[in-house]
């Protein structure tokens, strides 16, 4: 927890502004007034997503071109207001945010918050990348305020009003699954919000679900339990309409899984190092429960088995290695009939 209350009194607004910059990103903080300023802040990891509780007196907040510059990666974050009110100002709109109001804040892009009295909100920051969804989606919904009395926003505002209470106390493996169901969530409101209706409003809403779909996936491909049933019960959609979103992608459910699980185990096995773990290990790592069954898939996918992969691997390491550390391709495998991750065996 991060608060002004130790702080002498003319040094307050000094402090503050650099634990913002810290714990969130880079913004100039002007207080309202010349009085005694006094904020605090609680901020918890859940996986990849950052939760803070912020409760601070009248201030203006804003972030510039020149202290975006600053930030390494693009970032997105969902606000919930507590108590108080702010005008939120981002991509040419002005929205005027009360309590219970969720907003949509693209930290990649200049905007600014201005609270004229003192106020709570909850912050859920994450990487943009992780939403799954179109940058133009996110700058439709920016610079509004999103009520939730009605609608997704009235199902998820008492939700994130839970998590934000206790992030803390959730084991690292379900922090990590449950961060996953909350940029999930993030991601319909955003849909549901930049195409609320028009004759392709269903498509898109499709395309934007495999993405999460695939996402989830690849996130969870060392869950030996992950399977159509788990990701449809995740995605609260059947196991048929599963099914209906991958007609047309050239592959199933259960091969992508398995495709995508042996990709991560060739490449593991592929590295160099004094400790290497053994082939068995790597495949459990990966969700493979029966060697047996890991060993069958790999020689299909890869035309060799998982020792010969690595065995052929070292050698070509040993003979040329190719520049800026990368295996060159082992094209003895490559060129051998059925080899590759593109075979409808894999």
């Amino acid at each position: 927890m991060l608060t002004t209350a130790s702080v002498p009194d003319q040094e307050r607004v000094a402090y503050w502004n650099d634990a913002v910059n810290r714990t969130l990103v880079p913004v100039a903080v002007t207080p309202h007034g010349d009085g005694l300023f006094d904020a605090r802040m609680v901020t918890n990891r859940l996986g990849y997503l950052q939760v803070s509780t912020m409760e601070a007196d009248a201030k203006r907040v804003s972030r510039t071109p020149a202290l975006i510059s600053r930030s390494s990666e693009p970032l997105v974050a969902v606000g919930v207001q507590i108590s108080g009110t702010a005008t939120f100002v981002q991509d040419g709109r002005r929205a005027e945010v009360g309590a219970g109001d969720l907003v949509v804040c693209d930290r990649s892009r200049p905007y600014s918050f201005d609270y004229p009295q003192r106020f709570a909100t909850h912050v859920f920051q994450l990487p943009r990348r992780m939403l799954g969804v179109p940058e133009s989606d996110i700058r439709q919904v920016t610079g509004h305020a999103i009520g939730t009395r009605h609608g997704f926003g009235a199902a998820l505002l008492p939700f994130l009003a839970s998590l934000a209470a206790s992030p803390d106390t959730y084991p690292p493996a379900v922090a990590d699954r449950l961060a996953g169901n909350v940029v999930d969530l993030f991601a319909t409101l955003i849909t549901e919000r930049a195409h609320p209706s028009g004759p392709d409003a269903e498509d898109s809403a499709r395309g934007h679900l495999l993405l999460r779909v695939r996402d989830h996936i690849n996130r969870n491909l060392g869950d030996p339990d992950l399977s159509p049933e788990s990701i449809a019960r995740t995605h609260r959609i059947s196991v048929r309409y599963l099914h209906r979103l991958f007609e047309g992608e050239g592959t199933t459910v259960g091969r992508l899984i398995q495709r995508r699980r042996l990709e991560e185990c060739g490449r593991e096995l592929a590295r160099r190092g004094r400790t290497a773990p053994t082939v068995s290990a790597v495949a459990q790592r990966w969700g493979f429960v029966n060697p047996a069954h890991f060993s069958r898939a790999f020689r299909a996918a890869y035309g060799v088995s998982p020792r010969e992969w690595r065995n052929l691997r070292t050698l070509q390491d040993d003979i040329a290695p190719s520049p800026a550390g990368r295996p060159a391709p082992l094209s003895v495998v490559a060129d051998r009939p059925g080899a590759g991750l593109a075979s409808s065996r894999g």
